[in-house]
């Protein structure tokens, strides 16, 4: 994949429409501004922020999902996949943290296509706060830019650490070219994050009447995020270590994810519904924010989702040509081992492999990973088993596939189209209520108010106990042991947090959140040389494999932009 070049004062003035630097610029527009009649104009305005929304489907693609499955490689959950490590050899870089370079493709072209959403937002912004007050969708307007631009900072945050950020949409070149990325503490850079999705939040209706426009909710759930990452302090500009967990931030998550913010939201009756791609499943009361999908519009193949396009597998009569990324790993399959007592064998449920004849299992494993001797993605027309047809690497990333961001291949030209790659119109829930809920435990728990944190962890469990509307059979048909129960009695502060990431864990595997989460721990270092070394018998490219702490919990800081910030960007940490 090829991709332009940019610096991010062109990236960001290119959105607005202005003019390269190359161009003469309009001596009755002042740099950085838009004309008189665009801003007098509430369509205008209108279709720029419709423009803002657009760009987080058609600003991604099959190698650079916002989703961030490409960079969950780095992972427990996940190996990357595909045909083998020359198969997209940048991202199998990043999953034994080796060899990464800072001129590498996807290092650039991440960061590139988040600038490019930040700098329609900020376009939109500009027209908006020009409009007259008597547009009467003013405010609200303002308030969703806010909280997409507090979306993509906090991606780029996630990824990146020291970013520069551009929240003053009427910025000249000049301010554009003296853009610091070191310019604010990590902990400062959380503030600023968090200040728009405060003044969203503070501006957002309860309701709204597109689904994909954020709610009062949505704002809440990426405030009580953003304050759970400012709380595990990284302030070290030598280290990536967390310092302090942040009383004050934790209460914030507390506050920001309180049971009477999100009205109308709950958790579905089955954990299954909320990756289903019909009408009827999508949008659910468990869905607080998702990105739109749709099919049928008009379009050739509809506003699809591309960015899953490399990860069914190759079905040979059905979707042949499937690509096969982002195949789970054994690790995560065994920690949803359970024992007698229902519960999870957190230190050593990765003593063993599961094994499907014996072991009891969190019910939520299969509906999670698709794995040989069971039906692939529910339909008994397609029997998963050891061989080539399930693994392109033939094995060398192992058998199982991933359920939650594929689609039943009964569904063939209604859900999953075929184009250049596989598409669905199914949507991405990024906000979803079990997460919010379990951002609550979390912050519980490190407050040290266990039984409350557990009670929660208990719901999310019961919900996981009765999601078996499409494995109902699977006891009968395949001899499959189901077993899950809640926790009983009351926990000291150690072992409540153990309980609550293991939760998580096993809650939101294959979401993209694990690599960010141990991050955020500081936990990455040791959950995942740990998972190297315990994982080369099951997959040999770890064999060489080293996570340097202090170094590869970020990426670089790309090469392009480095050269194209005229001395004001700094490198991350590590010798890069």
């Amino acid at each position: 994949m090829k991709n332009k070049i940019l610096s991010i004062a062109l990236i960001l003035a290119a959105a607005a429409g202005l003019p390269s630097c190359s161009e003469m610029l309009d001596e009755n527009i002042p740099q950085g501004t838009l004309s008189d009649v665009q801003v007098q104009t509430p369509e205008n305005a209108e279709a720029m922020a419709v423009s803002a929304y657009a760009i987080f489907t058609t600003a991604e693609d099959i190698n650079s999902s916002f989703s961030m499955w490409n960079f969950d490689v780095r992972s427990d959950d996940a190996y990357k996949g595909g045909n083998g490590t020359s198969d997209g050899d940048v991202f199998h870089q990043l999953e034994i943290q080796q060899g990464v370079l800072v001129t590498n493709w996807n290092i650039n072209d991440m960061w590139v296509r988040l600038y490019n959403c930040i700098s329609r937002v900020n376009a939109a912004l500009a027209l908006l706060e020009g409009c007259d007050d008597s547009f009467a969708m003013k405010q609200t307007r303002i308030a969703e830019m806010k909280f997409l631009r507090g979306y993509a900072h906090f991606l780029l945050k996630r990824l990146y650490k020291n970013i520069p950020f551009v929240v003053d949409e009427h910025l000249d070149y000049e301010g554009y070219n003296n853009l610091s990325n070191t310019q604010y503490s990590n902990d400062e850079g959380w503030a600023l994050i968090a200040k728009d999705l405060e003044e969203a939040f503070n501006n957002l209706p309860e309701v709204q009447d597109d689904k994909g426009r954020p709610s009062k909710a949505a704002a809440a759930g990426l405030l009580a995020k953003v304050y759970l990452y400012k709380a595990y302090r990284q302030d070290d500009p030598q280290s990536n270590k967390v310092t302090e967990i942040n009383t004050a931030d934790l209460e914030n998550v507390v506050k920001y994810t309180d049971p009477s913010l999100y009205a109308g939201y709950g958790l579905e009756s089955d954990f299954h519904n909320n990756f289903r791609p019909e009408e009827q499943f999508e949008n659910g009361k468990e869905s607080v924010w998702a990105i739109q999908y749709s099919r049928n519009d008009g379009s050739t193949y509809g506003n699809l989702n591309w960015s899953n396009g490399l990860i069914p597998p190759n079905i040979p009569g059905a979707t042949d040509g499937g690509c096969d990324f982002y195949k789970p790993s054994q690790n995560l399959v065994n920690a949803f081992r359970t024992g007698d007592d229902g519960l999870p064998l957190f230190d050593n449920f990765n003593s063993e492999d599961y094994d499907i004849a014996k072991d009891n299992a969190d019910p939520r494993l299969f509906l999670t990973v698709g794995m040989p001797g069971l039906p692939y993605m529910f339909n008994k027309d397609f029997m998963m088993e050891e061989s080539g047809i399930w693994s392109r690497s033939n094995g060398l990333y192992g058998y199982y596939v991933t359920l939650k961001q594929n689609v039943d291949p009964a569904l063939i030209g209604e859900y999953l189209i075929k184009g250049s790659f596989w598409g669905t119109s199914m949507n991405r829930i990024v906000i979803r209520y079990a997460d919010v809920l379990l951002m609550r435990v979390e912050a519980l728990a490190q407050l040290g108010q266990s039984d409350d944190a557990i009670a929660i962890v208990n719901q999310i469990r019961s919900r996981a106990a009765a999601s078996t509307q499409l494995t109902n059979s699977y006891k009968n048909a395949y001899g499959v042991k189901m077993y899950i129960s809640n926790y009983k009695g009351s926990y000291d502060k150690e072992t409540a947090i153990k309980i609550v990431k293991m939760e998580r864990r096993l809650e939101l595997g294959m979401e993209s959140e694990r690599f960010f989460d141990l991050v955020r721990y500081g936990e990455a270092a040791e959950v995942i040389n740990k998972y190297y070394a315990e994982e080369a018998d099951n997959c040999a490219i770890y064999l060489t494999a080293h996570f340097t702490a202090d170094k590869d919990e970020y990426l670089p800081i790309p090469f392009e932009q480095i050269s194209a910030s005229h001395g004001h960007y700094t490198q991350n940490i590590g010798n890069w």
